[in-house]
């Protein structure tokens, strides 16, 4: 009797021991509802301060720069001298085209008296009119060059940047200051395609600084019509009048963008759920115990650790939402108590 007691545990323990004996291979995973989006709630997105204007102000002749009038950080007003060129050789330039202006426009002047009287051919006062033409442009141009030898702010702002001191020789159009404007400064969103199509919904734009206790009102400037490479629109908003002096170009903030409503297909999952699959964004749904992979479209994200989602899921389903990385297609798994 204890014998037969002996092999029947034998066999036991080596059916426990074979590779082959069925195991449970469930995983524990965190779950959560998907729910219908909040339309009360902002669509977030990162921004930073710039200019209104930010151009690299150059020469339209080269020289020798004789003077530069500004130094980095100095408020200019509009038409203030910025920098001068050497203007000795324009100078020289024009005097000389001046004279030979001078010189032909008497000579034309007594070609049109003999043309009236008929004393001189058709021809001979086309080409005495032709050359006064072409003197005079000559003189123009040596008048202009003559000017061009002084370069002055197009509008009131600060130096950001001089790129040359004297003496340095500068051709024409080379930048030599970088200059932003006095204006009300802007802030520079990006917005993906799923809200381009919805922009005549957006009600409102409101930013966000860390050193702000309130939001501050934002007025769109213009959405361009043009993808960039990571296909989204850029969006421009403008400050209030009043903030000029207390931001600073380069400082970030988050603009809030309120929308008339997410829609019914509008839904969101927690942040945690969403896991990339190449260039797509994916969730994994459970299912009659398993997980299946779906792949989302994600509208915005947003600070209470949620995000909106477009298309690709409906609420009610049940995602995976901690230990996404260690499912995978068709793993069965045992959902953690959900949180509603």
């Amino acid at each position: 009797m204890r014998i037969s007691l002996f092999v029947v545990l034998l066999l036991m323990l080596a059916a426990c021991d074979n590779p082959a004996t069925p195991r449970r291979t469930s995983l524990w995973v965190k779950c959560d509802t998907v729910r219908i989006a909040s339309s009360g709630r902002p669509l977030m997105f990162p921004a930073r301060v710039k200019a209104a204007r930010e151009v690299n102000l150059a020469f339209k002749v080269g020289g020798r720069l004789s003077v530069l009038f500004v130094s980095e950080g100095d408020r200019v007003r509009r038409d203030e001298p910025i920098a001068r060129l050497d203007e000795r050789d324009y100078e020289l330039q024009l005097q000389a085209a001046e004279a030979e202006y001078r010189r032909i426009k008497a000579d034309a002047e007594r070609a049109f008296l003999l043309y009236a009287d008929s004393v001189i051919t058709a021809a001979e006062y086309d080409k005495a009119r032709y050359g006064l033409q072409q003197i005079t442009a000559k003189y123009d141009n040596a008048k202009s060059a003559l000017a061009d030898t002084e370069l002055r702010a197009p509008f009131d702002g600060a130096v950001v940047r001089t790129l040359f001191r004297p003496p340095a020789v500068v051709a024409a159009g080379v930048p030599v200051v970088r200059l932003q404007s006095s204006e009300a400064p802007e802030l520079l969103i990006h917005i993906p395609a799923s809200l381009y199509r919805r922009r005549k919904e957006i009600l409102s734009f409101a930013a966000r600084f860390d050193f702000l206790d309130a939001p501050v009102p934002l007025t769109l400037i213009n959405i361009s019509p043009d993808v960039n490479a990571n296909q989204l629109y850029a969006v421009r908003l403008a400050l209030p009048a009043t903030m000029g002096e207390e931001v600073s170009v380069g400082l970030s903030a988050v603009v809030e963008v309120f929308v008339r409503g997410a829609g019914d297909e509008a839904v969101e999952v927690p942040v945690e759920a969403l896991f990339r699959k190449g260039d797509e964004d994916c969730v994994w749904v459970v299912a009659d115990g398993r997980a299946t992979l779906r792949r989302v479209r994600v509208s915005a994200l947003h600070t209470d650790g949620w995000a909106t989602v477009a298309s690709g899921l409906s609420a009610g389903e049940i995602v995976v939402s901690g230990g996404v990385h260690a499912v995978d297609e068709n793993r069965r798994v045992s959902p953690l108590p959900i949180n509603n």
